[in-house]
């Protein structure tokens, strides 16, 4: 004897149903929990990073007004020591604004130093460049040692300073005494965005901007090779070429080099480029040319799949109407396509932007990028550094100082990337195409 089916209420959920429903609430609550857990770690990240970087983009100075007179001037620049003559007469006014001001505090020339560095240095090369201040009262904003920046920051303290010939206890005291009075401030540290690398001794003077211009120049050497070729060859792979052995061959071996970490690329750099075809090392043409070649499979992996979004409808229309291949494909196919082949670009672009480990091994982090390129030519051909790479020598040497550079570097490199990504995302919206 058989059982006779049991029927139930469509209104009513049976076991399955109620199961199947709280599987698929638990798989929602999986991914708002782990959109939660991406999102926190993102604030986290984005907290450190401006915590740690925004000190880069603020500067402390001392403001000294100076008037320099032209007896004084000439009477410096016949002496030997001329540095020590400007440090004198800056010591000198230090003096008399102090007591302007009523501020009564012990101080040497070794102390004003050990606060300030060679202030007469500085002061010189102003009035050489600026014969014109001569006679009239001018105002230096000085900026100061890293040790004293550091004890603004909070890094430093009296508790655990220790006298050495860079900053000493009772140095503070100056300090202390000068931020009070409004003579030692905060400001923009335009420098940092505008400046060079200064070398490992002078933190507070290091600047990104000749690495911005290196990194420039490495972008405009891959953008003008991998778009054209990466364009040329995907078109070529997807439109042109037969189906055989050999161009699954380099489908796959285009697919196996997306893949490859990006310091073999360097490697290749190296060797290709600068010992066997003796180009200038750690300059920008090099460095756009690796990173044209790692970044040429993304490119084309990105381009072929913008393509084949394209629906054969377009291709057989042009061709019933009496287009050839060519005309097909460069009339029809490729402006349907382009908003997603520039954007597989920019990303491709933005992507050898960040790159460090290519431009280890063709000597862009050992080079001090300390002036700018004279010119087009100067900017591709002589040694320059870029971001990363500047990132990288910042965060290795050993004062606090370079280490607050290093994450302020990073900021503006993420700028970059943000306003890449950006551009790239604007240009798939403005374009796009739904069929």
């Amino acid at each position: 004897m058989t059982d006779t089916p049991k029927f139930t209420s469509m209104k009513v959920q049976d076991p399955r149903t109620k199961k199947r429903n709280a599987a698929e609430k638990r798989f929602r609550a999986y991914g708002i929990a782990a959109i939660a857990i991406g999102g926190l770690f993102l604030a986290a990240l984005t907290f450190t990073i401006l915590k740690s970087g925004l000190p880069a983009f603020t500067q402390y100075v001392m403001k000294l007004e100076v008037t320099l007179s032209q007896e004084q001037f000439d009477d410096a620049e016949s002496q030997l020591l001329k540095t020590a003559v400007y440090r004198d007469i800056f010591i000198d006014n230090f003096s008399d604004q102090l007591e302007a001001n009523g501020i009564d505090v012990n101080y040497d020339a070794d102390a004003l130093e050990r606060l300030l560095g060679k202030v007469g240095g500085d002061i010189r090369a102003h009035y050489r460049e600026n014969l014109s201040d001569i006679g009239q009262p001018t105002v230096f904003q000085l900026q100061l040692s890293s040790r004293v920046e550091g004890y603004f920051r909070g890094r430093v303290t009296r508790d655990t300073l220790v006298d050495s010939r860079f900053l000493e206890k009772t140095d503070l005291d100056i300090v202390d005494v000068l931020r009070d009075a409004g003579l030692m401030t905060g400001r923009f540290n335009w420098a940092f965005l505008t400046g060079t690398d200064s070398g490992v001794d002078n933190p507070g003077g290091a600047g990104i901007g000749a690495s911005v211009i290196g990194s420039f120049f490495m972008m405009l050497v891959v953008l003008f090779l991998s778009l054209p070729i990466g364009v040329a060859a995907s078109i070529y792979l997807e439109e042109f070429a037969p189906k055989n052995r050999f161009t699954d061959l380099v489908e796959v071996n285009i697919s196996n080099l997306a893949a490859v970490p990006s310091i073999v690329f360097g490697i290749l750099g190296l060797s290709v480029f600068i010992q066997f075809m003796h180009l200038p090392q750690s300059a920008p043409l090099v460095g756009g040319l690796v990173l044209t070649l790692m970044t040429l499979p993304t490119i084309i992996i990105s381009t072929r799949a913008s393509l084949k979004s394209v629906p054969p409808s377009i291709r057989d229309a042009a061709l019933g109407i009496g287009a050839s291949k060519m005309q097909s494909v460069f009339h029809h196919v490729l402006p349907l396509s382009m908003p997603g082949i520039l954007t597989g670009t920019i990303i491709g672009l933005a992507q050898a932007l960040g790159e460090t480990a290519p431009l280890l091994l063709i000597g862009m982090v050992g080079f001090v990028a300390r002036e700018y390129p004279d010119g087009v030519v100067s900017g591709f051909m002589d040694p320059n550094s870029a971001m990363p790479a500047q990132i990288y020598t910042w965060a290795a040497r050993a004062d606090v100082g370079f280490y607050e550079k290093a994450w302020g570097g990073i900021i503006v490199l993420l700028v970059f990337l943000l306003l890449m990504n950006a551009i790239a995302i604007f240009l798939r919206k403005k374009f796009e195409r739904r069929w």
